[in-house]
C-alpha cells in the first residue's frame, strides 16, 4: 500500500472499510451533482416560488414519515443488501427522470414526484449506510472512520459536486442526472464488495444474530424508542441535535436575505459565505486528528457547541461582509469536528442490534429540526427583522447548552454503559500520518 493510501485509509481499518468509504465518496459526488442540478431543473420548469420550495420539502418530508421504519428494517435485515436495494431504487428514479428530460416529457409534476420518490429511497439508503461503519471497524477507530467519511462528504458533496452539477446542467439538462446515475450504480457495486473481506479483529462485523422470535416492525420501532428513552446520554444527545438544528435552520433560512439586505453583499458575496464554510470545513478536516488525540471528547463537544452559540451572536451583531465571511469559515471548521465527534460518540454507545433504529431517530431529529427551524426563521424575520432569527438561535442554543453542559462528560463516555463491549485488540497507537 502506498504512503498516501495509508494516510487516507489506514490499513488497520480493514478492507471492508475501504469499500464502504469508496462507496460513500462516490455516492456523495452524485448527490453533490444533484444538489445544484435539482433546483436548476425545478426552476427551469416553473416560476412559482411555492413549487421551488415544495421541491426541497418533498426531499426532507420522507425522513419524518419513513425514518423509524427504515431504522427498524436496518436492524432486522441484511444491512448491506438493504443499502444496495435502496440505492438501486434511487438509481431507477434518477434514470426515469433522465429519460423524461431526454424525450421532452419532463414537467414540474414529474420532477416533484421524482424528488419525492428519490427522497423515500434515500431515507432507507442513508439510515442503513450509517449502521455499516460501526460494524466494520473497532470502537477505538470510529473517530478515524467517521473523519474519513465526513471529509469525503465535505469535499465531493459540497465543493466538487455542485459546481460540476451546474456545469453539466448548462451542457444539457439530462447530463447531471446521468452522471448521478453512474455514481449511484458504482456505489452499489462497491457496497457489494464489502462482504468479500472480513472485518478487522475486534470489529462486530456484518453478521447478525437471528431474532429469538418473530416480531412486527412496529414492535421493533417501539423497542428502539424505549431503548433511547431509557439511555440518558443517547437521549440527551438526540435532543441536543434536534434543538441545535432548529436554531441553526432558523438563522440560516434567511441567510441570503440577511447577507443582501442587512450586510449589503452582492450575489457573489453570498456565494463567498457558503464557500467560506466549506473552506473552514477543510481546515477542520486537517486539524481533526490532532484535536482527537489532544483533547477529551467531552471537551471537544463542549467547545463545538459553545462556538455554535458564539457564532449566532457574532452573526447577529456583525454589520460587515468580510467579518461574516470569517465567521462562516470558523463555523465550517467546528461544524465538521462536531459532526465527526457526535457520530462517533453515538456509534460507540449504541449496541449493534439498535444501530439502525437509533440512527433513524437521530436523522429524524436532524431533518425535523431543519424543517421546523426554516419555518420559524421565516416567521421571526417577517415580524422582527432579519437579525431576529440569529438572536433566537443564540438564545435557544445558549440555554440548551447551559442545561446539558454537565451532562456532556457522561454523554462523551456513554460507551462505558454498552452492555456488549467489543472484544479483541486494545486500542492501537496511531501516529500523525495514520490519523
Amino acid at each position: 500500500m502506498s504512503a498516501l493510501a495509508e494516510v487516507l485509509v489506514p490499513a488497520r481499518l480493514g478492507r471492508p472499510f475501504r469499500w464502504l468509504l469508496a462507496s460513500s465518496w462516490v455516492s456523495n459526488l452524485g448527490d453533490g451533482i444533484a444538489l445544484a442540478a435539482g433546483p436548476l431543473l425545478v426552476a427551469s420548469q416553473t416560476d412559482s416560488a411555492f413549487l421551488v420550495a415544495l421541491a426541497a420539502l418533498l426531499q426532507r418530508l420522507p425522513w419524518l414519515v419513513f425514518g423509524l421504519w427504515a431504522g427498524a428494517l436496518a436492524d432486522r435485515l441484511d444491512r448491506r443488501r438493504v443499502v444496495m436495494a435502496a440505492n438501486t431504487a434511487r438509481a431507477a428514479v434518477v434514470a426515469a427522470l433522465a429519460v423524461t428530460i431526454v424525450t421532452g416529457h419532463v414537467d414540474v409534476t414529474v420532477v416533484l414526484v421524482a424528488m419525492l420518490l428519490h427522497g423515500v429511497a434515500e431515507v432507507f439508503a442513508d439510515t442503513t449506510t450509517s449502521t455499516l461503519l460501526p460494524a466494520l471497524v473497532r470502537k477505538q477507530d470510529l473517530g478515524v472512520g467517521n473523519h474519513r467519511v465526513q471529509a469525503g462528504q465535505l469535499t465531493v458533496n459540497q465543493l466538487v459536486g455542485p459546481p460540476l452539477g451546474a456545469f453539466l446542467f448548462a451542457a444539457g439538462a439530462a447530463w447531471p442526472f446521468v452522471a448521478q446515475l453512474v455514481c449511484i450504480a458504482l456505489a452499489v457495486v462497491l457496497v457489494a464488495r464489502i462482504a468479500a473481506s472480513p472485518a478487522p479483529d475486534g470489529a462486530p462485523g456484518l453478521a447478525r444474530r437471528a431474532p429469538a422470535e418473530h416480531t412486527h416492525v412496529r414492535r421493533d420501532v417501539a423497542e428502539g424508542l424505549r431503548w433511547i428513552a431509557g439511555h440518558a446520554p443517547v437521549r440527551t444527545l438526540a435532543l441536543v441535535i434536534l434543538v441545535f438544528n432548529v436554531t441553526w435552520a432558523a438563522a440560516w433560512s434567511v441567510l441570503v436575505l440577511w447577507s443582501r439586505d442587512h450586510l449589503g453583499m452582492s450575489e457573489v458575496g453570498y456565494g463567498l459565505l457558503t464557500t467560506a464554510s466549506a473552506v473552514g470545513g477543510i481546515v477542520g478536516t486537517a486539524l481533526y486528528g490532532r484535536i482527537e488525540r489532544r483533547f477529551s471528547l467531552a471537551t471537544v463537544m463542549r467547545v463545538c457547541l459553545l462556538l455554535e452559540v458564539v457564532t449566532h451572536l457574532a452573526l447577529a451583531l456583525t454589520t460587515t461582509g468580510w467579518l461574516a465571511i470569517v465567521i462562516m469559515a470558523e463555523f465550517g471548521a467546528y461544524a465538521f469536528v462536531w459532526g465527526t465527534v457526535s457520530n462517533t460518540v453515538r456509534q460507540r454507545a449504541v449496541p449493534q442490534r439498535f444501530q439502525g433504529r437509533v440512527s433513524a431517530v437521530y436523522l429524524m431529529c436532524l431533518f425535523g429540526g431543519l424543517v421546523a427551524g426554516q419555518a420559524l426563521g421565516g416567521v421571526i424575520a417577517e415580524h422582527w427583522g432579519l437579525t431576529a432569527p440569529f438572536w433566537f438561535a443564540f438564545v435557544g442554543a445558549g440555554v440548551t447548552l447551559a442545561l446539558v453542559w454537565r451532562q456532556l462528560a457522561h454523554i462523551a463516555h456513554a460507551d462505558a454503559d454498552d452492555e456488549t463491549p467489543p472484544t479483541g485488540h486494545a486500542a492501537e497507537p496511531a501516529d500523525d500520518a495514520a490519523r
